[in-house]
């Protein structure tokens, strides 16, 4: 075997045992780089005559070729191991079952709004729908609350520019469906004729500065609102006693009206329920508010005062649904737990 024969081997033997790249380019340095044993050889080719220069110089050049031909081998083995190597790593058994996407279902307190909609439409209730971003008249003044009222520090609430607020009641929705209703009936009210009543809810997403246990910035209000040419507060008593007890399931509890005052009704009252079983048996629960509504908002819906009257009603669907799935605290509606959230699908 010459030198060349030999050189090739030894090549050969280095690039095998290099385990990675890396180590074969410090391999490739020693045959091929400026001071490796190829290029040596081709430097002394300047001592050779022309005739030997000729012949020795076709032999290196050969011998370099071989060389780079198992540099190149060598390299592609190691990235073939490499690729294997990964695939192994990240390796699918599909023997194993998928990951099916779990089924989702309305939130509870979708679910209860729907139910309120459903026992509220049973009794001839509109369903009002209106914007989140309301003016001030809609959202106070109409409502018997002008700007210097101090009832407005109780809906202290985010603002936006132009001097709009993030709706802190859907007592707004009652409004907007109201005046509607009344331009509607313009000719007929005009003619001295009954105009047909006006009987509506309102649900929707409100907000005020309020959190804890109880109390959420954003939270879900259910308002009604019937107005006629003889509605009563008698009237009110009956749809809320029948809402009530049908939204419980349960005609064991009673029903209380506490005076209480809100601008846009006259007289005012809260409404509390008392089960007659169960883990709340005997305690008094506040669940919403209610009234005859007010001659000036009245007015401001484009009615005789003298000759319309009805009642409005606001109940809290999140509270209620606390009360229906006994849930103790209102924040777990809104954290985004599946683990809570699951046990509500149907």
């Amino acid at each position: 075997m010459n030198d060349l024969d030999t050189l090739v081997s030894d090549a050969e033997r280095e690039f095998a045992a290099a385990p990675t790249p890396a180590e074969l380019e410090n391999a490739k340095a020693r045959y091929l780089g400026k001071a490796g044993r190829v290029t040596e050889l081709l430097k002394g080719l300047a001592a050779l005559t022309p005739e030997d220069k000729k012949t020795r110089g076709a032999a290196i050049n050969q011998t370099k070729q071989r060389v780079e031909a198992l540099l190149q081998a060598r390299r592609e083995a190691l990235a073939e191991a490499e690729l294997q190597a990964q695939l192994k790593a990240e390796a699918l058994d599909v023997t194993l079952p998928g990951r099916r996407r779990g089924e989702g279902g309305l939130h509870p307190v979708s679910l209860s709004i729907e139910r309120i909609e459903a026992i509220f439409g049973s009794m001839g209730f509109a369903v009002a729908d209106g914007p989140e971003i309301e003016t001030d008249w809609f959202n106070f003044t109409a409502l018997n609350t002008p700007e210097d009222h101090p009832a407005r520090s109780m809906h202290d609430t985010f603002y936006v520019e132009g001097g709009n607020v993030l709706r802190t009641h859907t007592s707004p929705m009652q409004v907007r469906h109201a005046v509607q209703h009344v331009r509607d009936h313009a000719d007929k009210i005009a003619r001295g004729e009954r105009m047909p009543e006006i009987r509506v809810i309102a649900p929707g997403r409100t907000y005020r500065v309020d959190s804890d246990a109880t109390h959420s910035p954003m939270f879900h209000q259910c308002e009604g609102l019937w107005i006629g040419e003889s509605v009563s507060f008698a009237d009110l008593k009956a749809v809320l006693a029948d809402f009530f007890a049908t939204f419980f399931e349960t005609t064991d509890l009673q029903l209380r009206f506490r005076p209480s005052f809100f601008p846009f009704t006259e007289p005012s009252a809260e409404v509390d329920i008392a089960f007659a079983s169960g883990p709340l048996k005997g305690r008094w629960l506040e669940v919403g508010g209610c009234g005859q509504v007010h001659p000036n908002v009245v007015r401001n819906f484009g009615l005789d005062a003298e000759h319309y009257i009805g009642f409005a009603f606001g109940l809290g669907p999140d509270r209620l649904t606390m009360l229906r799935y006994g849930v103790n605290d209102l924040r777990l509606f809104f954290d985004g737990d599946l683990r809570f959230l699951s046990q509500f699908r149907v």
